[in-house]
């Protein structure tokens, strides 16, 4: 206001426009605004000098701006569809101007037309800015180009895609490239990126990515199972940007256009053939960015992150996390549920047969759930078609059955007696498979609780030396009693008189 006070005293002192302009370094155009508003008002010096600043810039600071045009009228009207448009995936301007053309052939051209679209979204779009604690959160994202390296085998070209992580206090940017955007190669971006950065942030901000939050909402979003596992084995917390808003997310939006020009340009000039060849490279580029001094200051993102942002990150867990798979199916008729993955089968408590439960699967490990609680973990095996079986899981007389072998036969028969276990290998050995001489066996050791082990034991001499193996020749010896009898009545029996009987005499 000073500068219009200038202007007018000048001008009541009777100085024409072209000295005023050069007294006061303004453009005539601007000297010929104010004394046109002066000279319309018929305002007198004296009371121009008499009023404070808000009051002179009330009468002399008038938006004199003109009434849009007709062309411009139907554009603004056009400007919140356009807006809501503009939202979908793959939309652009261009494809916008054409549409808008289509039905108004004698609208703005593209720059005109681009020119008032972003004025009209800049002016509906406030800013804020946002102060980042030390160590609070990491951003991360995929960035929108894929990069590309070439198979050794086949000759063909592969695209990966990129993901990026920023903190955001030290803005330390992590760069990786992966296989794909499922769930396996965000975590195991994330993991990388929580080791590269030695510490965890309090907080992960990812996009609304299927692989990190299955049902997207503007107030509890719905993480992803494995991906909210994740976060708990570093006990950081999961706060999802909301849909269509990138600015919730601004550092890692302006990260990617950084990595574009800063890695991509030097990355695309070479040649790879395999995805460790092209992180390899990644690796070197992305020390010189963080490296960089920052424009405007004395310092890198590398130096503000051990100054500031180091110490807050919270320690790593003592191991790294495994990325768990899901799978769930009906426990079968014999106890067992069949890991489709491997069509490997692992036992469970039988009284569950017939229960809906969950299988949660690592490279390791195999842990299996019903209602929430664990109730069996085993040993991953890999191997299709066998069984890993927990003896307690079977049932009593199942249990029972699962211990039959030859050597729990041969040493159940040795604690009666050595004749009993040779006699026992026997009628093992006379079998074209030993498990069918496994009934056979237990039944010949029951016979031990039923008439005593020492009578058994002569029962087993005695097939023994007539070589006769198994169970019912036990069983007729017994319940004869020859085992009873000894070896000289055997030699020399004892044949009562009888009328019908000769005699030796009688051949004389």
């Amino acid at each position: 206001m000073s500068k219009v006070r200038q202007i007018l005293r000048l001008h009541s002192e009777g100085k024409t426009k072209l000295q005023i302009s050069e007294l006061c370094g303004s453009s005539r155009n601007t000297v010929k605004k104010y004394l046109r508003v002066f000279e319309r008002e018929q305002y007198q010096w004296t009371a121009i000098e008499a009023m404070n600043d808000f009051q002179l810039s009330q009468l002399f600071c008038v938006d004199e701006t003109r009434e849009p045009s007709e062309r411009l009228r139907i554009l603004n009207a056009l400007f919140p569809s356009i807006e809501k448009s503009l939202k979908r995936r793959g939309m652009t301007y261009t494809m916008q101007w054409a549409e808008y053309l289509l039905k108004h052939p004698d609208g703005f051209k593209f720059t005109s037309f681009c020119c008032y679209l972003n004025r009209y979204l800049n002016q509906t779009r406030p800013v804020m800015h946002i102060e980042h604690k030390a160590g609070d959160k990491m951003f991360i994202d995929f960035a929108g180009e894929k990069m590309h390296y070439w198979s050794r085998d086949t000759g063909e070209q592969i695209a990966v895609e990129i993901f990026a992580a920023i903190l955001g206090c030290s803005q330390l940017v992590y760069v990786e490239a992966v296989a794909s955007q499922k769930k396996e190669d965000l975590i195991r971006g994330c993991e990388n990126a929580i080791q590269f950065y030695g510490g965890v942030p309090a907080a992960l901000v990812p996009d609304n990515l299927k692989s990190a939050v299955t049902k997207s909402s503007k107030y509890e979003p719905t993480l992803n199972e494995t991906f909210e596992d994740f976060a708990s084995h570093y006990n950081t917390t999961v706060l999802p940007a909301r849909s269509y808003r990138p600015r919730d997310k601004a550092l890692v939006e302006g990260i990617v256009k950084i990595i574009y020009t800063s890695i991509y340009t030097t990355i695309d000039k070479h040649d790879f053939f395999s995805l460790e060849e092209l992180n390899a490279a990644i690796k070197m580029e992305l020390e010189k960015l963080n490296n960089k001094t920052l424009t405007g200051r004395n310092y890198s993102r590398r130096q503000q992150f051990e100054e500031l942002e180091k110490q807050a990150l919270r320690a790593l867990p003592q191991y790294g996390y495994n990325i768990k798979k899901q799978y769930v199916c009906t426990v079968m008729k014999n106890g067992f549920v069949c890991l489709r993955t491997d069509k490997h089968y692992y036992s469970v408590p039988y009284r569950l047969i017939g229960k809906k439960i969950k299988i949660l699967y690592t490279d390791n490990e195999v842990e299996i759930f019903h209602q929430y609680n664990s109730i069996a973990l085993h040993t991953r095996d890999m191997r299709p078609h066998q069984y890993t079986v927990i003896k307690d899981h079977l049932a009593s007389a199942h249990q029972f059955i699962t211990e039959w072998s030859i050597e729990k036969f041969i040493t159940d028969a040795k604690k009666i007696h050595d004749d009993v276990a040779q006699y026992i290998w026997h009628v093992i050995a006379s079998k074209n498979h030993p498990e069918a001489a496994y009934k056979s066996c237990m039944g010949i050791l029951n016979f031990g609780r039923k008439v005593g082990n020492e009578r058994l034991i002569n029962a087993c001499r005695r097939a023994e030396r007539f070589q006769l193996y198994g169970y019912p020749q036990i069983e007729n010896i017994l319940q004869r009693k020859l085992d009873l009898v000894k070896d000289d009545e055997e030699n020399n029996p004892l044949i009562p008189p009888h009328p019908n009987i000769r005699g030796s005499n009688y051949y004389q």
